[in-house]
């Protein structure tokens, strides 16, 4: 059984995207340049890129974005992606004809995409109540 990764329940919101038909690598190369960024500023950068990686990712972000308004009501201009990261899928193996009855190799690779947003105002405030919280203990 596949244990699901832990956020903070309360100021963060997930979404995972399992098997996209494409390299780790090549998704990695544009996640990089959208971890920690906001929400409206990454879909600008993600809008203008060149690459392939970029629609996949995009839909990830939105669908998160929508999870964390609909379920707990966040407000997007406060949204940050606090995690992104991309881990290898499965490698799917085939084989090409080729001349005189050999075949070739063809190795189609997956990966499997998370992307986690904050509600950077609801996480100050929750910090803020666990600080109080645990000084009236004391």
């Amino acid at each position: 059984m596949k244990k699901k990764k832990k956020t903070k329940q309360y100021t963060e919101v997930s979404a995972l995207g399992q098997s996209i038909s494409m390299s780790a690598n090549k998704a990695r190369r544009v996640i990089d340049q959208i971890r920690g960024r906001s929400y409206e500023e990454t879909l600008m950068i993600l809008e203008l890129m060149p690459y392939r990686a970029c629609s996949p990712i995009l839909k990830l972000i939105y669908s998160a974005a929508a999870n964390g308004i609909h379920n707990m009501n966040f407000d997007e201009r406060s949204l940050i992606i606090s995690k992104a990261e991309v881990n290898e899928g499965a490698t799917v193996k085939k084989l090409k004809p080729r001349a005189k009855g050999q075949g070739y190799p063809i190795k189609r690779c997956t990966c499997h995409i998370t992307i986690v947003l904050r509600d950077i105002s609801l996480h100050e405030q929750y910090e803020e109540y666990i600080r109080d919280h645990w000084a009236l203990m004391d």
